[in-house]
Protein backbone atom coordinates (compact mmCIF):
# COMPACT_ATOMS: atom_id res chain seq x y z
CA UNK A 1 0.00 0.00 0.00
CA UNK A 2 1.36 3.12 -0.86
CA UNK A 3 1.95 5.89 1.25
CA UNK A 4 0.97 9.27 1.02
CA UNK A 5 3.63 11.78 3.72
CA UNK A 6 3.51 15.15 3.41
CA UNK A 7 0.25 17.22 2.04
CA UNK A 8 -0.25 20.82 2.48
CA UNK A 9 -4.05 22.12 2.93
CA UNK A 10 -6.19 25.14 4.02
CA UNK A 11 -8.21 25.34 6.92
CA UNK A 12 -10.34 28.35 8.25
CA UNK A 13 -12.26 28.67 11.75
CA UNK A 14 -15.95 29.55 11.53
CA UNK A 15 -16.89 32.88 11.26
CA UNK A 16 -18.67 34.28 13.72
CA UNK A 17 -22.65 35.18 13.72
CA UNK A 18 -23.80 38.65 13.11
CA UNK A 19 -25.48 40.52 16.13
CA UNK A 20 -28.98 41.89 14.85
CA UNK A 21 -31.22 44.79 15.38
CA UNK A 22 -34.52 43.75 17.19
CA UNK A 23 -37.64 45.29 19.01
CA UNK A 24 -39.78 44.29 21.79
CA UNK A 25 -43.41 43.79 20.87
CA UNK A 26 -45.16 42.42 23.84
CA UNK A 27 -48.65 42.95 24.45
CA UNK A 28 -49.26 44.86 27.59
CA UNK A 29 -45.96 46.36 27.25
CA UNK A 30 -45.96 49.91 27.28
CA UNK A 31 -42.86 50.71 25.48
CA UNK A 32 -40.50 48.39 24.16
CA UNK A 33 -37.04 48.21 23.68
CA UNK A 34 -34.08 46.37 21.76
CA UNK A 35 -33.84 42.65 22.67
CA UNK A 36 -31.24 41.91 19.66
CA UNK A 37 -29.08 39.36 20.59
CA UNK A 38 -25.27 38.50 19.61
CA UNK A 39 -24.17 36.15 17.16
CA UNK A 40 -22.14 33.00 17.97
CA UNK A 41 -18.39 32.07 17.97
CA UNK A 42 -17.34 30.60 15.33
CA UNK A 43 -16.22 26.96 15.35
CA UNK A 44 -12.19 26.36 16.60
CA UNK A 45 -9.71 24.15 14.08
CA UNK A 46 -8.17 21.28 15.93
CA UNK A 47 -5.85 18.54 14.94
CA UNK A 48 -6.02 15.27 16.42
CA UNK A 49 -3.07 12.47 16.33
CA UNK A 50 -4.96 8.77 15.43
CA UNK A 51 -3.05 5.41 14.88
CA UNK A 52 -4.01 5.38 10.97
CA UNK A 53 -1.49 5.24 8.34
CA UNK A 54 -4.39 5.61 6.07
CA UNK A 55 -5.88 8.69 7.08
CA UNK A 56 -4.05 10.95 4.71
CA UNK A 57 -5.62 9.26 1.50
CA UNK A 58 -8.76 10.77 2.00
CA UNK A 59 -7.16 14.26 1.76
CA UNK A 60 -5.87 13.47 -1.65
CA UNK A 61 -8.86 15.17 -3.66
CA UNK A 62 -10.11 17.44 -0.78
CA UNK A 63 -7.73 20.71 0.70
CA UNK A 64 -9.87 23.18 2.37
CA UNK A 65 -11.11 22.55 5.94
CA UNK A 66 -13.40 24.73 7.52
CA UNK A 67 -14.92 24.75 10.65
CA UNK A 68 -18.85 25.96 11.27
CA UNK A 69 -19.80 29.65 11.19
CA UNK A 70 -21.50 30.75 14.32
CA UNK A 71 -25.30 31.27 13.76
CA UNK A 72 -26.54 35.11 13.78
CA UNK A 73 -28.31 36.23 17.33
CA UNK A 74 -31.99 36.64 17.94
CA UNK A 75 -35.00 38.55 19.25
CA UNK A 76 -35.95 38.01 23.09
CA UNK A 77 -31.53 38.86 23.63
CA UNK A 78 -31.19 35.43 22.15
CA UNK A 79 -27.60 34.45 21.22
CA UNK A 80 -26.63 32.55 18.06
CA UNK A 81 -25.81 29.04 18.43
CA UNK A 82 -21.72 28.22 18.41
CA UNK A 83 -20.29 27.23 15.38
CA UNK A 84 -19.50 23.45 15.34
CA UNK A 85 -15.66 22.43 15.98
CA UNK A 86 -13.44 21.54 13.32
CA UNK A 87 -11.09 18.15 13.92
CA UNK A 88 -8.60 17.35 11.03
CA UNK A 89 -7.02 14.02 12.10
CA UNK A 90 -3.16 13.01 11.09
CA UNK A 91 -1.35 9.64 12.05
CA UNK A 92 0.76 9.82 15.05
CA UNK A 93 3.91 11.18 13.73
CA UNK A 94 2.62 13.66 11.95
CA UNK A 95 4.30 17.26 11.93
CA UNK A 96 1.93 20.02 11.09
CA UNK A 97 3.24 23.30 10.30
CA UNK A 98 1.04 26.57 10.40
CA UNK A 99 3.01 28.31 7.12
CA UNK A 100 1.16 31.53 7.73
CA UNK A 101 2.17 32.07 11.38
CA UNK A 102 5.23 29.32 11.15
CA UNK A 103 4.15 27.67 14.39
CA UNK A 104 4.50 24.37 14.70
CA UNK A 105 2.43 21.07 15.95
CA UNK A 106 4.38 17.96 16.80
CA UNK A 107 1.81 15.26 17.15
CA UNK A 108 3.65 12.52 18.57
CA UNK A 109 1.31 10.50 20.60
CA UNK A 110 -2.18 9.07 19.75
CA UNK A 111 -5.04 11.06 20.89
CA UNK A 112 -3.20 13.89 21.32
CA UNK A 113 -5.58 17.23 20.29
CA UNK A 114 -4.80 21.14 19.75
CA UNK A 115 -6.24 23.76 19.01
CA UNK A 116 -4.70 25.64 16.05
CA UNK A 117 -6.99 28.27 14.77
CA UNK A 118 -9.80 30.22 16.76
CA UNK A 119 -12.98 30.90 15.91
CA UNK A 120 -14.14 34.62 15.62
CA UNK A 121 -16.53 36.42 18.19
CA UNK A 122 -19.91 36.65 17.49
CA UNK A 123 -21.01 40.32 16.78
CA UNK A 124 -23.27 42.66 19.19
CA UNK A 125 -26.84 43.03 18.26
CA UNK A 126 -28.31 46.16 19.90
CA UNK A 127 -29.18 45.17 23.15
CA UNK A 128 -25.77 45.53 23.61
CA UNK A 129 -25.83 49.48 22.85
CA UNK A 130 -28.62 50.54 24.96
CA UNK A 131 -27.72 52.93 27.72
CA UNK A 132 -28.86 55.28 29.51
CA UNK A 133 -28.48 58.31 26.84
CA UNK A 134 -29.47 55.29 23.87
CA UNK A 135 -32.76 53.75 24.59
CA UNK A 136 -33.47 52.88 21.39
CA UNK A 137 -29.71 52.02 19.38
CA UNK A 138 -30.12 51.11 15.80
CA UNK A 139 -26.65 49.63 15.82
CA UNK A 140 -25.50 45.96 15.38
CA UNK A 141 -22.00 44.53 14.22
CA UNK A 142 -21.08 41.88 12.17
CA UNK A 143 -19.49 39.17 13.03
CA UNK A 144 -15.32 38.49 13.53
CA UNK A 145 -13.85 36.89 10.77
CA UNK A 146 -11.72 33.16 12.10
CA UNK A 147 -8.11 32.42 12.12
CA UNK A 148 -7.00 31.08 8.75
CA UNK A 149 -3.89 29.41 7.56
CA UNK A 150 -2.47 27.16 5.29
CA UNK A 151 -1.02 23.92 7.09
CA UNK A 152 1.84 21.66 6.04
CA UNK A 153 1.97 18.09 7.21
CA UNK A 154 5.12 16.02 7.51
CA UNK A 155 4.83 12.52 8.32
CA UNK A 156 7.70 10.39 10.32
CA UNK A 157 6.24 6.71 9.95
CA UNK A 158 5.73 5.90 13.88
CA UNK A 159 6.75 1.75 12.80
CA UNK A 160 7.52 -1.25 15.08
CA UNK A 161 9.77 -2.50 12.17
CA UNK A 162 11.57 -0.60 9.32
CA UNK A 163 12.96 -2.86 6.94
CA UNK A 164 15.79 -0.88 4.73
CA UNK A 165 18.39 -1.81 2.25
CA UNK A 166 19.54 -1.44 -1.16
CA UNK A 167 16.95 -1.45 -4.02
CA UNK A 168 15.96 -5.25 -4.92
CA UNK A 169 17.09 -6.40 -1.87
CA UNK A 170 13.73 -7.90 -1.57
CA UNK A 171 11.92 -6.20 1.15
CA UNK A 172 8.65 -5.20 -0.66
CA UNK A 173 8.72 -9.27 -1.43
CA UNK A 174 9.42 -10.07 2.41
CA UNK A 175 6.81 -7.62 3.42
CA UNK A 176 4.58 -9.48 1.19
CA UNK A 177 4.85 -12.64 2.07
CA UNK A 178 4.75 -11.73 6.18
CA UNK A 179 1.97 -8.97 6.13
CA UNK A 180 -0.14 -9.81 2.70
CA UNK A 181 0.61 -6.02 1.89
CA UNK A 182 0.48 -6.31 -1.84
CA UNK A 183 3.65 -3.75 -2.44
CA UNK A 184 4.51 -3.69 -5.99
CA UNK A 185 7.77 -5.66 -7.20
CA UNK A 186 10.52 -5.46 -9.19
CA UNK A 187 12.95 -8.35 -10.95
CA UNK A 188 15.76 -5.15 -11.37
CA UNK A 189 17.18 -2.74 -9.06
CA UNK A 190 13.90 -1.15 -8.88
CA UNK A 191 13.29 1.71 -5.68
CA UNK A 192 10.03 1.45 -4.31
CA UNK A 193 8.58 5.49 -4.68
CA UNK A 194 6.82 5.26 -1.24
CA UNK A 195 6.86 3.78 1.89
CA UNK A 196 4.39 0.43 2.04
CA UNK A 197 2.98 -0.60 5.10
CA UNK A 198 1.99 -4.00 6.32
CA UNK A 199 0.45 -5.56 9.71
CA UNK A 200 1.79 -8.40 11.28
CA UNK A 201 -0.09 -9.13 14.55
CA UNK A 202 -0.92 -6.00 14.63
CA UNK A 203 2.76 -4.62 14.88
CA UNK A 204 3.61 -2.04 11.85
CA UNK A 205 6.00 -2.89 8.98
CA UNK A 206 7.19 -0.38 7.05
CA UNK A 207 9.05 -1.11 3.83
CA UNK A 208 11.52 1.88 3.53
CA UNK A 209 12.20 2.81 -0.19
CA UNK A 210 15.37 1.72 -1.37
CA UNK A 211 18.78 3.66 -0.49
CA UNK A 212 22.08 4.87 -2.20
CA UNK A 213 25.00 6.05 -1.32
CA UNK A 214 24.83 9.58 -1.08
CA UNK A 215 20.87 9.27 0.21
CA UNK A 216 21.46 11.25 3.37
CA UNK A 217 23.01 13.66 1.27
CA UNK A 218 19.54 14.28 -0.90
CA UNK A 219 20.83 12.03 -3.58
CA UNK A 220 18.29 9.35 -5.32
CA UNK A 221 15.36 9.36 -3.19
CA UNK A 222 17.62 11.09 -0.41
CA UNK A 223 16.74 12.17 3.26
CA UNK A 224 13.13 12.32 2.44
CA UNK A 225 12.69 8.68 3.32
CA UNK A 226 15.01 8.67 6.32
CA UNK A 227 12.99 10.19 8.39
CA UNK A 228 10.54 7.11 8.19
CA UNK A 229 12.65 5.24 10.12
CA UNK A 230 13.90 7.33 12.70
CA UNK A 231 11.10 6.07 15.28
CA UNK A 232 10.81 2.60 14.39
CA UNK A 233 11.60 -0.34 17.01
CA UNK A 234 13.68 -2.11 15.29
CA UNK A 235 15.25 -2.52 11.72
CA UNK A 236 15.68 -4.66 9.74
CA UNK A 237 18.48 -5.06 7.21
CA UNK A 238 18.18 -6.56 4.06
CA UNK A 239 21.26 -7.65 2.16
CA UNK A 240 21.12 -9.77 -1.05
CA UNK A 241 23.59 -12.40 -1.95
CA UNK A 242 22.98 -11.31 -5.90
CA UNK A 243 25.71 -8.33 -4.18
CA UNK A 244 28.80 -9.00 -5.56
CA UNK A 245 30.29 -7.71 -2.19
CA UNK A 246 27.60 -8.19 0.75
CA UNK A 247 29.31 -6.41 3.81
CA UNK A 248 30.11 -3.33 1.56
CA UNK A 249 26.66 -3.08 0.77
CA UNK A 250 26.12 -3.35 4.02
CA UNK A 251 28.31 -0.87 5.27
CA UNK A 252 27.28 1.59 2.77
CA UNK A 253 23.45 1.65 4.09
CA UNK A 254 24.82 2.08 7.97
CA UNK A 255 27.13 4.57 6.98
CA UNK A 256 24.03 6.62 5.29
CA UNK A 257 22.14 6.17 8.57
CA UNK A 258 25.04 7.47 10.90
CA UNK A 259 25.66 10.54 8.45
CA UNK A 260 21.76 11.50 8.44
CA UNK A 261 21.25 10.06 12.00
CA UNK A 262 24.19 12.72 12.87
CA UNK A 263 22.76 15.58 11.54
CA UNK A 264 18.92 15.05 12.45
CA UNK A 265 20.06 14.62 16.05
CA UNK A 266 21.99 17.52 15.95
CA UNK A 267 18.77 19.36 14.54
CA UNK A 268 16.19 17.77 16.64
CA UNK A 269 18.64 17.21 20.30
CA UNK A 270 16.60 14.00 20.33
CA UNK A 271 19.22 11.15 20.74
CA UNK A 272 16.21 8.40 20.85
CA UNK A 273 15.87 8.75 16.92
CA UNK A 274 19.40 8.10 16.34
CA UNK A 275 18.97 5.66 13.63
CA UNK A 276 22.89 3.86 13.61
CA UNK A 277 21.93 3.20 17.14
CA UNK A 278 18.54 1.42 17.02
CA UNK A 279 18.44 -1.94 17.38
CA UNK A 280 19.18 -3.63 14.14
CA UNK A 281 18.38 -7.59 12.84
CA UNK A 282 20.85 -8.48 9.65
CA UNK A 283 18.46 -10.14 7.28
CA UNK A 284 20.91 -12.31 3.94
CA UNK A 285 18.24 -12.92 1.35
CA UNK A 286 18.01 -14.75 -1.84
CA UNK A 287 20.04 -17.33 -0.23
CA UNK A 288 18.89 -19.86 -3.84
CA UNK A 289 21.27 -17.70 -6.16
CA UNK A 290 24.66 -19.46 -4.28
CA UNK A 291 25.78 -22.60 -3.06
CA UNK A 292 24.85 -23.63 0.24
CA UNK A 293 28.26 -23.54 1.60
CA UNK A 294 28.83 -19.53 0.76
CA UNK A 295 25.71 -18.97 2.68
CA UNK A 296 26.96 -20.67 5.84
CA UNK A 297 30.27 -18.38 5.64
CA UNK A 298 28.53 -15.59 5.11
CA UNK A 299 26.07 -15.86 8.02
CA UNK A 300 29.22 -16.60 10.26
CA UNK A 301 30.71 -13.53 8.76
CA UNK A 302 28.20 -11.47 9.37
CA UNK A 303 27.64 -12.66 13.08
CA UNK A 304 30.90 -11.43 13.84
CA UNK A 305 29.07 -8.33 13.99
CA UNK A 306 26.90 -8.99 17.24
CA UNK A 307 23.58 -8.83 15.94
CA UNK A 308 21.15 -11.57 14.97
CA UNK A 309 21.42 -13.05 11.30
CA UNK A 310 19.17 -14.88 9.48
CA UNK A 311 19.80 -16.16 5.88
CA UNK A 312 16.48 -16.80 3.81
CA UNK A 313 15.30 -17.34 0.32
CA UNK A 314 12.14 -15.22 -0.21
CA UNK A 315 10.58 -18.42 -2.56
CA UNK A 316 11.16 -21.11 0.75
CA UNK A 317 8.20 -20.52 3.08
CA UNK A 318 9.83 -22.39 5.92
CA UNK A 319 13.04 -19.90 6.19
CA UNK A 320 10.75 -16.60 6.12
CA UNK A 321 8.41 -18.26 8.92
CA UNK A 322 11.38 -19.05 11.27
CA UNK A 323 12.61 -15.29 10.57
CA UNK A 324 9.04 -13.56 10.99
CA UNK A 325 8.54 -15.80 14.19
CA UNK A 326 12.16 -14.81 16.09
CA UNK A 327 11.01 -11.00 14.74
CA UNK A 328 7.55 -11.32 16.64
CA UNK A 329 9.20 -12.76 19.33
CA UNK A 330 11.46 -10.17 19.52
CA UNK A 331 9.26 -7.30 19.11
CA UNK A 332 7.13 -9.10 22.73
CA UNK A 333 9.85 -9.38 24.14
CA UNK A 334 10.44 -5.11 23.77
CA UNK A 335 6.95 -4.54 24.95
CA UNK A 336 7.46 -6.83 28.25
CA UNK A 337 10.62 -4.58 28.92
CA UNK A 338 8.76 -1.00 28.16
CA UNK A 339 5.52 -2.26 30.41
CA UNK A 340 8.19 -2.99 33.19
CA UNK A 341 9.41 0.25 33.32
Amino acid sequence: MAFLDEITIQSKAGKGGDGVVRWRREKFIAKGGPNGGDGGRGGHVYIRAVRSFRVLDQYRSRKEFFAEDGAPGAGRSYTGADGARLTIDFPVGSVVTNVTTGQIYDLNKEGMEIKILTGGNGGFGNEHFKSSTNQAPEKATKGWPGEEAELHVVVSLIADVGLIGFPNAGKSSLLNIITNAQAKVGDYPFTTLDPNLGDLYGYIIADIPGLIEGASEGKGLGHKFLRHISKTKVLVHLVSFENPNMMKAYETIRAELETYSKDAVEVARDAKHHLAQKEEIILLTKTDTVPEEVVEATVKKFKKLGKPVFAVTLFDDKTVKEFQDQLVKYLKKDDEVVEEK
